[in-house]
């Protein structure tokens, strides 16, 4: 048979879907499984989206334009205002979902070859991306130590070659929760001006940071306007994951020119999705208050819980609703898969994505998970108990002498 492509055969599995045939399993033998490997909230998605979609009077279930609607992209606007991000309609385009806006991102900016930095651990689905489009990722470590902080102007620079064509970020992170620093964002902008790069800038999380510290928007940034490209999605927002619709915002319109050439080739965004998400942003303050209160509740029980457990430490996630957590095991891979295949207490287990699935660094992260506290506290509570059960069973548990 015909060979599958290079591309094919180094497309990374999901470190967060990978398993979820073991998953499966454990099911159809009656087993509960506690899933904190994905980022899929159970919290209600906003009334106002649910009456739109119920709602919809068409005859028709037409293309929307490639852009996204332009209704949708001007209610948008306020929105935005509201962190201090001043666009306007023309600087959006909707995508389906965050992912396409990574990978269009990408597809415009990158030449094959060109080179990426990315500070890890990262999204996994970045490395995906790249991949698709050619690129390589760059990764510069942060540390669990050090609370997943951004490492010095000098480790970004020894990166920096001929290839280097851009910087990615998440802020607030996903895998860590970590939330950069003023500081820290204007050190990046400033290594962004000075080696004239794209700076890619995944943002999905804004509503949901816990220190207090402001959240700094690439669009924030004084003189990236060719720079800078910001990637959002209504996904965690709202609860919203399965209507697909995200946007790529950027002041650059040759960008903009270049990212409509992919926007056509797919035809255009999700129209149900669109119509849900733009009915959505009617949803009252008391809807963000609510569900941000509960991340609160569920942050400080997952946290506490976690380094409770003996040998078991997280760092206090800043942001988002992830935390990558160190474990006392050998290869948490495998832990992981054990916990799915071997493991039950009480006809219950825990189902994690193995943090090493976050680094390209070989090795990196092999004794770490990352955690979404996506659950309700009492269900946060119990997986705990299940997961320090797993944690004095498996064989493969690795003291600190």
């Amino acid at each position: 048979m015909p060979e599958i492509s290079v591309r094919g055969l180094e497309m990374p599995q999901s470190p967060i879907r990978k398993l979820a045939p073991l998953a499966n399993d454990a099911k159809k033998r009656g087993i509960k499984v506690y899933h904190l490997n994905i980022g899929q909230p159970d919290l209600p998605t906003p009334q106002c989206g649910l009456d739109a979609l119920k709602n919809i009077d068409r005859s028709i279930l037409e293309y929307s334009p490639s852009q996204g609607f332009q209704s949708y992209r001007e209610k948008l606007i306020p929105y935005y205002k509201k962190f201090n991000i001043n666009i306007t309609p023309d600087d959006i385009i909707i995508t389906t979902g965050g992912s396409e806006a990574v990978l269009f991102a990408f597809m415009a900016c990158l030449n094959p070859g060109d080179e990426i930095i990315v500070p890890e651990p990262a999204y996994a689905n970045y490395m995906a991306f790249a991949i698709s489009a050619g690129a390589k990722i760059r990764t510069i470590a942060t540390s669990i130590e050090e609370g997943f902080a951004l490492p010095r102007v000098e480790q970004f620079e020894k990166l920096i070659n001929e290839k280097t064509r851009a910087i990615m970020i998440c802020n607030p992170n996903n895998p860590t929760g970590y939330l950069y620093t003023r500081r820290e964002m204007n050190q990046i902008r400033d290594l962004v001006r000075k080696y004239d790069l794209y700076l890619f800038s995944d943002e999905v999380y804004r509503e949901y940071i816990y220190t207090g510290s402001p959240y700094i928007s690439v669009l924030n940034l004084e003189g990236l306007e060719d720079n800078a490209v910001l990637i959002d999605s209504v996904s965690k927002r709202y609860s919203e994951c399965g209507i697909r619709v995200g946007a790529l915002i950027t002041r650059n319109p040759e960008i903009r020119q270049a990212v409509m050439k992919f926007c056509q080739a797919r035809l255009s965004p999700p129209l149900l999705g669109q119509i849900v998400a733009e009915a959505s942003l009617d949803a009252p303050e008391e809807y963000y208050r609510d569900v941000y209160d509960e991340y609160v509740e569920r942050r400080k029980t997952l946290i506490d819980g976690l380094n409770r457990i003996p040998g078991v430490y997280s760092p206090i996630p800043m942001g988002a609703f992830y935390t990558v957590a160190k474990l006392p095991v050998d290869d948490s891979e495998k832990f992981c898969r054990w916990c799915l295949a071997d493991f039950n207490y009480e006809g219950e287990t825990v189902m994690m994505a193995p943090a090493s699935g976050f680094y390209t660094t070989p090795g990196a992260g092999k004794n770490q998970v990352r955690i979404a506290y996506v659950l309700k506290k009492e269900d946060l509570q119990r997986a705990l108990v299940v997961l320090k059960k797993a944690l004095e069973q498996y064989p493969g548990r690795v003291d600190d002498e």
